[in-house]
């Protein structure tokens, strides 16, 4: 049951996110506040060359203090295509572009405390094609045969749980087409 929204108040307001309280009144009647984190629908890319290894990103994120291994993604420009999202993304943080593009899925990342909700799509007939954009010269592409994504994500070597679901979206796929 949806809870009643009594008052809502931002607290901070920035380029790629907004934070706000909101004072509701749950389903039992009682009041009570929640802290939500706003931020836009965004991509996420399983990337797939003509060898049959996934693409994936080595980058340092700030929030961990740490390097991830990850999927391409990032945000929908205002008025941009989905797919063309895609397209840029992956010309941006891996140098090529696809010329196959398909939706495997999506989901919401973290639906506790944010709104933000993963557009997930597979990438393949690559072809290089770089890009340069400001945020993404720290990052690193690797190569891994989809054979070892079980072991690199059962290892803890994947740890960021957006990349994690969208190799499980991408190995059930294989597996039923």
């Amino acid at each position: 049951m949806a809870e009643e929204t009594l008052s809502t108040q931002v607290i901070f307001e920035g380029r790629i996110l907004k934070l706000r309280v909101d004072t509701v009144r749950t389903s039992d009647g009682r009041k009570s506040t929640r802290e939500v984190v706003e931020h836009d629908a965004c991509i996420a890319v399983i990337a797939v060359d003509a060898d049959d290894n996934i693409l994936l990103v080595k980058q340092y994120r700030r929030a961990i203090d740490k390097e991830l291994l990850e999927r391409p993604a990032g945000g929908i420009d205002e008025g941009e295509d989905i797919d063309a999202a895609v397209i840029r993304e992956m010309r941006e943080e891996t140098g090529f572009r696809p010329r196959k593009v398909a939706r495997l899925g999506g989901f919401y990342t973290t639906p506790g405390f944010c709104n933000e909700y993963l557009h997930l799509y597979l990438a393949a007939d690559l072809t290089p094609d770089p890009l340069s954009a400001e945020d993404t010269a720290g990052i690193k592409v690797i190569r891994v045969p989809v054979t070892q994504v079980p072991e690199l994500v059962n290892s803890g070597k994947i740890e960021d749980a957006k990349t994690i679901a969208g190799l499980l979206f991408y190995l059930e796929y294989r597996k039923n087409r």
